[in-house]
């Protein structure tokens, strides 16, 4: 009695099992059982052939238990062997273990490529070592997009000095509320734009607090529409925290370049320098103040591409604005009492560079 079922082999489509002529005595009937606690009650040699668009071709199997033997007389088609779990395990390891060689190359590659202050990162995933001097210069085309400028022409109820009360209670307020430093960066940014594009007239009011909540978050919408929404940008904040790193500061030299960095935010006539050189001239200034030699480096002129020339007059105003705070002519000196703390190493108790601030005697300190 002939018959005939369809089942998988090594993962193959479909197979077509076929009774063969065998030399067992009871031809009538022959019983698989493929359940794993049984043992196969048959011994008859079987044929199988393979169903499918290939050609036909017929491989000679014995029926041992649960699993298949292919006899060797006749191998399968390697066309058939490819879809086997076998041969994809292969398959897939040595994709990978090639993926992993040219994995290893691009790393060995791009570790060179990486700069030196970068190095110490490169096991960290989160620094991104072999894309951040990319982003910076990235960040050094986009600072000149959407920034603020001289508005104070056009603003008739403005003065330096309200803006200065605004950036001084911004300030406080950031402290008080322990929020990161970018915050405050991104919060004097949005008011700078803002009155870039926009005239105020009721500016007093708002610092006077004569606004309920309601008027307050209409005023953010507006606020946020006029700038089109756009926030992520570049603020002087992102280079700092490049340049610290580039100064291989320690933590009196980082807490003094964080100082004239929000020194910068509150002094209005730097608005017109962009973030990246009021960063660098924050780094400078710091380095003065400390003493440090050399008050700048290959390294921080690499990664500013500004030479120490370039940021006199910008470190000449932090310098100025330190000095006027320390010896109590400063009205607004928010920053002084803030890093006068032992918290931030007392910085700002220190002597600004008075040399540099000086008119030069001669060309060293020329603009």
């Amino acid at each position: 009695m002939n018959y005939e079922f369809i089942f998988s082999f090594l993962g193959d489509p479909l197979v077509k099992l076929e009774e063969a002529e065998g030399t067992g005595e009871n031809n009538d009937r022959t019983r698989i059982d493929w359940t794993p606690h049984k043992q196969v009650i048959s011994n008859k040699k079987l044929t199988l052939r393979i169903i499918g668009p290939r050609p036909v071709k017929k491989v000679t199997v014995r029926v041992l238990g649960p699993k298949l033997e292919v006899s060797k007389q006749n191998k399968p088609d390697p066309l058939c062997a490819r879809h086997s779990k076998s041969y994809k395990r292969r398959a897939e390891t040595s994709v990978l273990l090639a993926s992993d060689r040219v994995a290893c190359a691009i790393s060995k590659k791009q570790r060179l490529e990486i700069d030196e202050i970068d190095l110490p990162d490169v096991n960290n995933q989160l620094a991104v070592a072999e894309y951040i001097t990319d982003l910076y210069n990235f960040y050094k085309q986009q600072q000149h997009v959407r920034r603020p400028m001289d508005y104070m022409e056009k603003q008739a109820e403005i003065n330096v000095r309200l803006r200065a009360t605004a950036i001084k209670w911004t300030i406080a307020a950031h402290f008080k509320l322990g929020l990161s430093r970018e915050t405050l960066y991104l919060a004097v940014y949005i008011i700078d734009r803002y009155l870039t594009l926009e005239y105020v007239d009721d500016f007093m009011e708002v610092l006077c607090f004569q606004h309920t909540e309601e008027s307050i978050i209409r005023m953010e919408k507006a606020i946020l529409n006029k700038l089109e929404w756009c926030l992520t940008v570049p603020t002087a904040f992102m280079f700092l925290v490049r340049f610290v790193k580039a100064a291989k500061a320690d933590k009196k030299l980082e807490n003094m370049i964080y100082f004239y960095g929000e020194l910068g935010l509150m002094e209005y006539t730097l608005i017109r320098y962009c973030p990246c050189m009021v960063a660098a001239a924050a780094v400078y200034a710091a380095n003065c103040t400390l003493r440090k030699s050399p008050l700048w480096t290959d390294t921080l002129q690499r990664h500013s591409s500004y030479s120490e020339s370039d940021l006199l007059e910008c470190a000449r105003i932090l310098l100025n604005a330190h000095l006027a705070a320390l010896d109590g002519t400063h009205e607004f000196n928010v920053l002084y009492e803030k890093y006068g703390h032992e918290e931030f190493g007392c910085v700002a108790l220190y002597r600004p560079a008075v040399d540099l601030i000086e008119e030069p005697k001669s060309g060293t300190f020329a603009t």
